[in-house]
């Protein structure tokens, strides 16, 4: 699947919706949502972005790229959700404040979704005392915030701080492009994971680690 992301990333640049879907779909014929998710539409955004830093592409082409990866995505939860025993476990996600890239949280919540979670999903751009009326509201057993670059640090650990303070001591999962390239086991707890990516998450899962969070219903 090498170049699947680089053709991917042309076909979203393009602005051919339709085309993308299909191809999109003739992905997951073959590999499993997560896979497609990590190894395919993740660098294929990665690649717009890289185009975009060396001025290969404008601003307007970045957009386009994301808005069509955002109608496939979408058409990709409301086609594809797998019947699975619904859980009583719940997260909330959303990308902190200043952050605008949005779309690895929506690939994270169609994977607790998958997984038979409750979602709130409150998109990006959100500052700590606005997702904290949310997060009290929903109590969820999982927060999980997002960030793609390095100077989103500091509000990352102030997003943490005031997470920990929560008294059911939810878990908080830290992910993103930032988890991806830097180094944040600093940040690392019995109560903070770092998620490097789709296939992490799943993991997860797989080893049965969300029967170890604290229960808040």
């Amino acid at each position: 699947m090498d170049l699947h992301h680089e053709q991917l990333a042309q076909v979203f640049l393009s602005g051919d919706e339709e085309k993308a879907l299909d191809y999109t779909y003739r992905l997951l014929e073959n590999y499993p949502r997560a896979h497609v998710f990590e190894k395919v539409i993740t660098p294929a955004m990665y690649h717009v972005g890289k185009l975009w830093e060396n001025n290969a592409i404008s601003v307007a082409d970045e957009h386009l790229a994301t808005a069509v990866c955002d109608f496939v995505l979408s058409k990709i939860e409301s086609d594809h959700q797998t019947p699975r025993k619904k859980q009583h476990y719940k997260v909330l996600l959303f990308g902190v404040e200043e952050e605008q890239h949005y779309i690895g949280l929506k690939m994270v919540a169609d994977t607790f979704k998958e997984h038979g979670w409750r979602v709130r999903y409150l998109g990006p751009d959100l500052p700590i005392e606005h997702s904290l009326l949310q997060i009290k509201k929903f109590r969820p057993d999982v927060i999980g915030i997002s960030a793609a670059l390095s100077y989103r640090i500091p509000i990352i650990k102030k997003s943490i701080e005031a997470f920990a303070q929560l008294e059911w001591k939810p878990t908080i999962m830290i992910g993103g492009r930032l988890a991806y390239k830097f180094d944040l086991s600093e940040f690392e707890s019995s109560q903070v994971m770092v998620i490097k990516n789709i296939g992490h998450l799943t993991h997860w899962f797989k080893e049965g680690r969300e029967e170890s969070i604290n229960e808040t219903s």
